[in-house]
């Protein structure tokens, strides 16, 4: 259980519509001071609820960041599409230990992603540009490519399942199934936790120590 952070007042900067069901919001950063993989607690004033979010902006950043995916009218995600530059946010963190391993830079990194579980690699990827990666992300659509052009060609590799027309048709662990992973790099895991467990048991399959394989789970 993480200790309790004491919560900051932030102000709104903005809410920028990336799909019909996917949205970034910004607010102040403050002081807050985080690495890379980290996430945040948020609450709306004179509300109850706190909801988790990965840290979608870079450490380098003036400001905060979040990916959220819109669930329906009655979610704390459909609160926070309705707000407005000048509202306010309750803010506490840093929290978490998903972070990259000291010697990223030199090591092969996979990053997979299910949906907006795709959040801590773009803070990653944005934060440390001498980073040696591949990202794996899982979607239904094609226009699920949450900011893809700020990843480098040829490391983005989206996995639809809707819509033919991406790097590869079909699930993340479909193209694990049809790409032995390399028993020597990290693994970084994100999204939903059937999706977590099924690339778990491959990369096991395929010889890759626990500890190379990393976890944060969405839902």
């Amino acid at each position: 259980m993480e200790n309790l952070k004491e919560e900051k007042l932030a102000t709104v900067l903005g809410v920028r519509t990336l799909t019909a069901s996917a949205f970034v919001l910004r607010f102040e950063r403050s002081e807050l001071a985080f690495q890379a993989g980290q996430y945040v607690k948020l609450g709306i004033p004179d509300q109850p609820e706190r909801r988790e979010y990965s840290i979608y902006s870079p450490v380098t950043a003036s400001y905060l960041e979040i990916l959220v995916q819109l669930v329906d009218t009655a979610s704390f995600s459909f609160r926070l599409k309705q707000l407005r530059s000048g509202d306010h946010l309750w803010v506490s963190g840093p929290y978490g230990s998903f972070n990259l391993e000291d010697n990223y830079a030199n090591d092969e990194n996979i990053f997979i992603a299910s949906g907006t579980g795709i959040s801590p690699f773009h803070c990653m990827v944005l934060s440390y540009p001498r980073l040696h990666y591949t990202l794996l992300h899982g979607v239904r659509n094609l226009n699920e490519g949450y900011d893809r052009t700020i990843y480098r060609n040829g490391q983005y590799i989206q996995c639809t399942t809707s819509e033919s027309g991406s790097e590869f048709y079909g699930r993340v662990t479909d193209y694990l199934r049809k790409h032995k992973p390399d028993s020597k790099a990290h693994y970084y895991l994100c999204g939903n936790r059937a999706m977590i467990n099924e690339v778990r048991d491959l990369l096991m399959a395929a010889d890759v120590p626990a500890i190379n394989m990393h976890v944060e789970i969405y839902f």
